[in-house]
């Protein structure tokens, strides 16, 4: 490869970068407006959110075409090869993200009338953790920084964890028809925000790859033997 064509290449991916991080952060404040809506029962922000999801989707898209591009164009190789087709990958997890956000806003609406529910409370400490484990994630995937993304994989469990935990204090709460209603939305949160969390996951998973050209997989198997 002759220097202005790596020059090329590497200002290439440093867009790229810049675009994931774009939509990384389009993607958090959409979970975080996402989460206030549902405590606050704004339906208006509920609803800006979930418009919000197009240019996510617009976004997705864009970065998308850019790797294709790298890939047609400057044709990398070895480590640069992992990192644009790595930035592919996060582009869809982030924008399946924020589909998860823009469900936990839908539910708003259904939401807005009913009484308080005790384990409510208990979903915000989700979402922390959650958005915790995607800037993570992403900051991982930037600074090409495998220790980084394998330490998010431990996180996964904690907020599997919380849970699990939240499933069973809601069902105990159960006590009425109604409730059972009210019940089950904030399941349907709580299973939002599980799958935030696989999401990071998945995209530390990537970052790792990306990294060592390993899969973490073969990477857990190996220090099991030893």
């Amino acid at each position: 490869m002759t220097l202005p064509s790596r020059t090329i290449l590497t200002q290439e991916l440093s867009d790229l970068h810049d675009q994931i991080l774009r939509l990384s952060g389009m993607v958090d404040a959409a979970l975080m407006h996402a989460m206030e809506a549902l405590t606050t029962r704004n339906v208006a922000l509920a609803q800006e959110v979930v418009a919000g999801d197009e240019q996510i989707n617009l976004l997705r898209f864009d970065i998308e075409e850019e790797c294709l591009q790298i890939l047609a164009t400057q044709q990398p190789f070895a480590t640069d090869l992992r990192t644009t087709i790595s930035a592919m990958h996060l582009a869809t997890e982030l924008e399946r993200i924020g589909d998860h956000a823009a469900g936990i806003a839908r539910l708003v609406a259904q939401m807005e009338e009913e009484p308080e529910i005790d384990s409510l409370h208990k979903l915000p400490k989700m979402a922390k953790r959650a958005r915790k484990m995607l800037r993570e994630s992403i900051k991982a995937f930037v600074n090409a920084d495998g220790d980084r993304a394998m330490a998010i994989l431990k996180r996964d469990d904690k907020l599997d964890k919380q849970y699990h935990k939240v499933v069973r204090e809601t069902l105990n709460e159960m006590r009425d028809d109604d409730y059972i209603r009210r019940a089950t939305y904030l399941l349907w949160v709580g299973h939002n925000l599980v799958r935030i969390g696989d999401r990071a996951t998945n995209i530390a998973e990537r970052v790792i790859f990306m990294t060592t050209g390993q899969f973490v997989e073969n990477i857990l198997t190996m220090d099991e033997e030893e």
